[in-house]
């Protein structure tokens, strides 16, 4: 039992790495293609939830005098209704801030589960406590804080460029009255403020902290050798 937990998250976490890895190489792959959408695109009506009430979505025809499609939602009983010309702008927003936003997730979690995979091997040989395995769990801390720190300002640019693209081509209608958006005053940063409140901040920051409480138990354990 002793070896078997560390077997078995060594083979787990090794099989995640793989699996982020080829999501990320997918995502590459995607971003070289470099795919449109045709102008005469349309599908639905799809069926979702949009804040837990039901909602329908799609691509209708293009209206009179609209070279495309517009993409459409309807929710809360059919009290709101959006509706976004020039779907083709929204593809090439998500390709451009969307997909950069994705291809950080994979390459992230793919190298997480491979620090991850060699400090559990490092486990199940007996290297617990070893300086290898102490700069390990100080690399997984430290990239949990620039993850969270990256993601932040990946998703903020990602959200603005999708909010002012919505303001000049969405169209809000909530119980038959027009619903103009405000305009978005500045570029974001990180986010609403330093991103404190991410999970993943705290996460790096504990670990970045067990991983000196390692650091230390090593040197005493040292000292006590060399003094024995």
């Amino acid at each position: 039992m002793n070896l078997f937990l560390p077997r078995l998250f060594r083979t787990g976490f090794g099989v995640l790495a793989v699996l982020a890895s080829v999501a990320a190489a997918l995502l590459v792959v995607v971003m070289l293609v470099d795919p449109e959408l045709p102008p005469d695109a349309r599908f639905g009506p799809g069926h979702g939830e949009v804040l837990g009430q039901p909602a329908t979505f799609g691509l209708q025809p293009a209206a009179e005098g609209e070279a495309e499609s517009a993409l459409f939602l309807r929710a809360f009983n059919g009290n709101v209704a959006l509706t976004v010309n020039r779907p083709a702008g929204v593809v090439e927003l998500l390709k451009s801030y969307g997909l950069p936003v994705l291809l950080t997730y994979a390459v992230f979690l793919a190298a997480l589960f491979e620090l991850l995979r060699r400090l559990f091997r490092n486990v199940g040989s007996g290297h617990s406590f070893t300086p290898q395995s102490v700069r390990l769990v100080q690399v997984v801390g430290g990239s949990l804080i620039v993850f969270s720190l990256a993601s932040a300002v990946a998703e903020s640019w990602f959200a603005y460029a999708m909010y002012g693209y919505m303001v000049e081509h969405a169209q809000i209608v909530i119980s038959g009255t027009p619903v103009q958006l405000p305009p978005a005053h500045r570029p974001p940063w990180l986010g609403h403020g330093f991103p404190l409140h991410r999970s993943g901040m705290f996460a790096g920051l504990l670990v970045l902290a067990l991983a000196e409480v390692f650091r230390q138990g090593l040197a005493l354990q040292r000292d006590n050798d060399l003094t024995v």
